[in-house]
């Protein structure tokens, strides 16, 4: 009759003895990232001098957690064959308008690439066609087309959807959700848009304020890009792609006899159609060479102890954008410890938490995904690669820019009210004494610009932690210090040199995030239940497809 009592009490200090253990660090965050932030990791891009020695350090991380590889063969990797694009000096670019030919310099310019491999990209007088927005969505009664044949032209496209400068009382207010950007929004979405009317190439107008980042950015890839290997590229992929100046697109418009400004304004309602720019062509000239490269996502996985096929994934990218150009100081390696080291750190400490505890009933995956940077390639081809698999993937937790400027009375959510995943979240917070608080900034459209998205457009719930999307309420400071550190990094750091390790960066932000995440995913995965889209979001009905092969919730 007294062991009972004693046989609890043991229990229960068994009980607080793991939930103990189950801590996220800062202090490991930040030794993570200082090690694939250094010198010898190169940058970490794909394919570079650095991946050997980032992947190795990723997959010792997860054998010594006792981790199992999920990778191909029984290993910890995934190949995933790429192609990478250069673009080599020395091209002739130019826009003519009635026989008057200006030349144009690429990354000044122009930011162009060609992912098809051919060596040599030769455009001659192709005409001009303002597209508008370049949307065609019939679900919004929204065509920028409307039946005008673009096959062989150059197409100028404005960035962000129809509904970004919208203005009270204009028809299109609302149809695209306002200043939250839709994937109609992302110059990827553009692109596919061009190649399926036929377009010999696309320029996309930067405008700061639509792009949610500067031209610096734009050019922050040099010379290069990346794309996973095609069967068909040339069915796939524009001849030519890329951005081009505003104050260039101003100046072009005014030559072919018309206004920019007044141009956008027509593009903004439902009666737009493609103008043809009089007299205007584009002509490009250069030599294009192009490698295949097998670059690796790092793959690990707890098996789950009573429900195994049902899965759970944390994930980030380990790329960065490795050497480029020297800044003014002369450094040439962009380490990308902000973006994503920090990322990569957090999965780890994750599965070091998981780890401490009971084993769950659903399995854990976890991810370190390539060629993010390149265009979400990685975390694509895994999801192209387990598209069966996915109907029972319960939900993903994404780590991408997680903010460094220390502890946070709220979280910033991307995507704010789109699926079922955020009132888990909302209740972990709770419990911590913490609140969620929605992207400030939606227009930005970084719900479309993580690797979280590739699961997602096939119907795979997904929070996506990112601190660069709106300042949050630091303990210190309030939310105008956690703007601050939004705006500094995004305008001085992000994809540039100096995104690097610092001994005055404060992780525990990081970390206080990173267990929001993983105490929601460890409650779903002891639980038997299946969150779904909100009935507004685009993702509801690609989730419902695949609702036969879940089990029922209990």
């Amino acid at each position: 009759m007294h062991r009972l009592p004693a046989l609890a009490a043991l229990a229960l200090s068994l009980t607080a003895l793991s939930a103990g253990a189950q801590e996220i660090s800062a202090q490991r965050l930040s030794d993570i990232t200082r090690e694939l932030a250094s010198e010898p990791y190169a940058g970490r891009a794909p394919g570079g001098p650095g991946e050997q020695k980032t992947v190795d350090f990723i997959v010792a991380q997860f054998q010594a957690l006792g981790l199992k590889p999920a990778g191909d063969n029984g290993g910890w990797t995934q190949s995933v064959p790429l192609w990478r694009y250069q673009t080599q000096p020395g091209g002739t670019y130019a826009l003519s308008v009635n026989g008057q030919s200006k030349a144009l310099h690429e990354q000044t310019d122009l930011r162009i690439e060609t992912q098809r491999p051919v060596e040599r990209v030769a455009i001659h007088a192709a005409p001009i066609v303002f597209v508008g927005y370049g949307v065609t969505a019939p679900e919004r009664g929204w065509d920028d087309f409307k039946g005008v044949d673009v096959k062989g032209k150059m197409l100028l496209v404005l960035i962000n959807d129809p509904d970004f400068e919208a203005q009270p009382g204009d028809a299109v207010a609302g149809k695209f959700g306002g200043k939250a950007a839709t994937f109609y929004a992302r110059w990827v979405y553009k692109y596919e848009e061009a190649v399926r009317r036929g377009a010999l190439g696309m320029l996309i107008v930067h405008e700061t304020a639509g792009a949610a980042y500067g031209w610096n950015t734009v050019v922050a890839s040099s010379n290069e890009s990346y794309d996973v290997v095609r069967d068909n590229p040339a069915g796939d992929k524009l001849l030519l792609q890329g951005w081009i100046q505003r104050d260039l697109t101003v100046d072009l418009f005014r030559q072919a006899g018309l206004d920019f400004e007044a141009e956008k304004a027509r593009a903004r309602t439902a009666a737009f159609r493609p103008v043809a720019l009089k007299g205007a062509t584009f002509s490009a000239d250069y030599r294009n060479t192009f490698t295949r490269l097998e670059s690796r996502n790092v793959l690990a996985a707890l098996p789950g102890a009573s429900r195994p096929d049902e899965t759970i994934l944390y994930a980030a990218h380990w790329d960065a954008y490795g050497i480029g150009p020297a800044d003014a100081s002369g450094a040439t390696i962009r380490p990308g410890a902000v973006d994503d080291a920090v990322g990569v750190a957090g999965v780890i400490e994750t599965a070091r938490a998981f780890k401490a505890g009971l084993p769950p009933a659903r399995t854990i995956l976890f991810a370190a995904w390539t060629a993010e940077e390149r265009g979400l390639l990685g975390s694509e081809y895994f999801a192209q690669k387990n598209a069966g698999s996915l109907a029972k993937m319960v939900a993903n937790y994404t780590y991408d820019v997680l903010q460094t400027a220390g502890p946070a009375r709220d979280v910033v959510l991307v995507g704010a009210g789109q699926n079922e995943l955020e009132v888990g979240l909302a209740a972990v917070a709770a419990r911590h004494g913490r609140t969620v608080t929605a992207d400030p900034k939606p227009e930005r459209a970084l719900f479309y610009r993580a690797d979280h998205f590739s699961v997602a457009k096939r119907g795979v719930p997904t929070l996506l932690f990112m601190g660069m999307s709106g300042g949050a309420d630091l303990v210190t400071g309030g939310r105008a210090a956690g703007e601050a550190w939004v705006e500094a990094y995004t305008a001085k750091c992000y994809h540039q040199t100096c995104d690097s390790w610092a001994p005055d960066q404060n992780y525990q932000g990081a970390a206080d995030d990173v267990m929001l995440a993983f105490e929601a995913g460890r409650d779903l995965a002891n639980s038997t239940r299946w969150p779904d889209w909100n009935a507004t979001s685009e993702f509801k009905p690609v989730r419902a497809k695949t609702a036969p092969a879940r089990s029922p919730a209990r």
